[in-house]
């Protein structure tokens, strides 16, 4: 095999503008104008001197808060899961995290009177609604808040 017999391949483009015989003349870009001219090339998004599709369009208003979305609530304890602490303990944000009740990156603990207590507890959290803290002392407890530099206003005292 020689050189000459190798395939080719890249395709060699038409030689235009130079004679009749070879698309001459005007070389297939039409008559005159800003297109025929040589070094031609048109912005992105120009419409041939209409008001742009962008240019039309309303800018966008206002900025989307990040850290909103990012809040961390506070977890949720529900009065009847105190029954699985023995009599007379103390029962804090570290104790509900050992137990499973407290996970992940939530720093605050909300106690809420969903069911009855049979027991008699010391809970420590930062957020109790009226039913928990009722249903906590009829069964001899207390409740006892641990404030935080920022306490939100839906506290209970």
């Amino acid at each position: 095999m020689r050189l000459a017999e190798l395939p080719k391949i890249t395709k060699v483009g038409k030689r235009v503008g130079r004679g009749i015989g070879s698309r001459g003349a005007k070389s297939g870009r039409g008559m005159k104008g800003q297109k025929s001219r040589a070094g031609y090339s048109r912005k992105a998004g120009f419409e041939g001197g209409q008001t742009p599709l962008y240019m039309r369009l309303p800018k966008g208003r206002g900025t989307k808060q990040v850290f909103a979305s990012q809040k961390v609530r506070p977890a949720i304890v529900h009065v009847d899961q105190l029954d699985r602490f023995d009599d007379g303990s103390i029962v804090g944000i570290g104790v509900l995290r050992e137990a499973g009740l407290v996970t992940g990156r939530q720093e605050r603990v909300k106690l809420i009177g969903a069911g009855e207590l049979a027991r008699r507890l010391t809970v420590r959290v930062h957020v109790v609604t009226g039913g928990a803290r009722a249903a906590v002392e009829k069964a001899g407890g207390k409740i006892e808040l641990i404030k935080t530099k920022i306490q939100s206003s839906n506290t209970h005292v």
